[in-house]
């Protein structure tokens, strides 16, 4: 049956668009959604709502549909019912696909699937309806105590790895390489933003949420990130140019930089982030960020590097690399600027200064920081176990190449 969407969108009057409503109905009832199946037949989303529902207090009253309809248009429960269980026990004994049993039953298929495994006997693995029920019962109520606030030992782990700043999902992955034997010692990093997002459950103490790299106890919605126009034109070497050993990551050497810029643009630290090992390096500018200032801070920094471990240097269109010609023939160190607004092509070095705030926060003045402070804070950076590194710390990696 095929409908078109009207061009006129007044009220019909003493029209009630019976033939809508049925297709309609059915439509539902095959399995289809409210805007899908308003789409087909033509109407705004709001009438099928209506349709399905009847209209709310406050509106001109139209009669609900009928009973039948109303039974079969209605989506299925949240929980499967026992009923349920008892229908996927019965195909299941007649060697019916997950697949099969979902579409029955009008659920997804990982559904079916996570209940047989979740619900099913835990010694013989047999899926009893009855008793699958009576383990989901006991499994629903609320609200239940937190993992970290019944384990005191669990709990002061998690605060002494987050007063060292350390992320929720390092601190999970260290819980397992500490106490390997302990599953009670094991969370996943959910729980523990959870310990801090879900409000009253104080499993940690509050003040913990500025360890977070966010420095917020609540959860905000991604934005995307303003457009930068390019600062200077002065020639340049396009990253597109760039070895390709160094986008694979396949050979140390190649480093990634930028400034984190200080309170009225007036101060600023240089960083420095290796791509095959995650070490940083920060450089020390209290006397500003000009290009002249840059390269030598630049200069002084690699120089301190075996050869082969400085291959080349990316960096964004910033004015402050108006001097990279100069750099180069110094420290014979190419240089391969990023496009216009394209931060992931520096992703490892958008990471560490994501990090960096956590110690040099946005609007305050970074010319007050000495450079053994500088040192201090790279080192417990480089300290810290990451996962791209298979767990191991950007010093370990470090000190690995060094060494070979």
């Amino acid at each position: 049956m095929d409908f078109k969407i009207r061009e006129s969108r007044k009220e019909q009057g003493p029209r009630k668009l019976h033939r809508e409503r049925e297709e309609y109905f059915r439509l539902v009832q095959l399995g289809f959604g409210n805007v899908e199946a308003s789409r087909r037949v033509g109407v705004n989303p709001r009438t099928g709502r209506e349709w399905r529902n009847g209209r709310p207090e406050g509106r001109k009253k139209r009669p609900r549909p009928p009973a039948h309809l109303v039974r079969a248009a209605s989506a299925p429960s949240r929980y499967l019912s026992e009923a349920d269980r008892i229908h996927i026990a019965d195909r299941l004994r007649e060697k019916a696909t997950v697949r099969t049993i979902a579409a029955e039953l009008g659920r997804s298929p990982s559904t079916v699937s996570r209940e047989i495994r979740r619900n099913r006997h835990p010694v013989g693995g047999q899926y009893r309806p009855h008793a699958a029920q009576a383990r989901a019962d006991a499994r629903r109520p609320r609200p239940k105590p937190g993992k970290i606030g019944r384990n005191t030992a669990l709990r002061d782990f998690i605060q002494d790895a987050l007063d060292l700043k350390w992320s929720p999902e390092q601190i999970c992955e260290s819980l397992r390489r500490t106490f390997p034997d302990r599953p009670e010692m094991h969370v996943v990093h959910e729980t523990i933003y959870q310990a801090f997002y879900v409000q009253g459950r104080g499993e940690l103490r509050r003040e913990l949420a500025r360890a977070l790299r966010s420095g917020r106890a609540r959860r905000m919605p991604r934005r995307q990130a303003q457009q930068r126009q390019p600062r200077f034109s002065t020639p340049m070497v396009m990253i597109s140019e760039r070895p390709a050993e160094a986008e694979d990551r396949a050979v140390p050497g190649h480093w990634e930089g930028d400034l984190i810029i200080g309170k009225d643009n007036g101060s600023a630290i240089g960083t420095l982030v290796e791509r095959a090992t995650r070490y940083v390096m920060l450089l020390h500018l209290p006397e500003g960020r000009s290009a002249e200032l840059v390269r030598d801070a630049l200069v002084t920094t690699v120089k301190t590097l075996p050869a082969h471990l400085v291959r080349s240097l990316t960096w964004d269109q910033g004015s402050e690399m108006a001097a990279h010609g100069a750099f180069t023939l110094a420290t014979d160190i190419p240089v391969y600027f990023c496009d216009p607004a394209s931060p992931w092509q520096r992703g490892s070095n958008e990471n560490t200064n994501g990090l960096l705030r956590q110690y040099f926060p946005k609007g305050t003045d970074l010319s007050t920081h000495s450079r053994e402070h500088l040192d201090a804070v790279a080192a417990e950076l480089n300290g810290r176990p990451r996962k791209t590194l298979g767990w191991e710390t950007p010093a370990e990696r470090l000190h690995k190449l060094l060494a070979a």
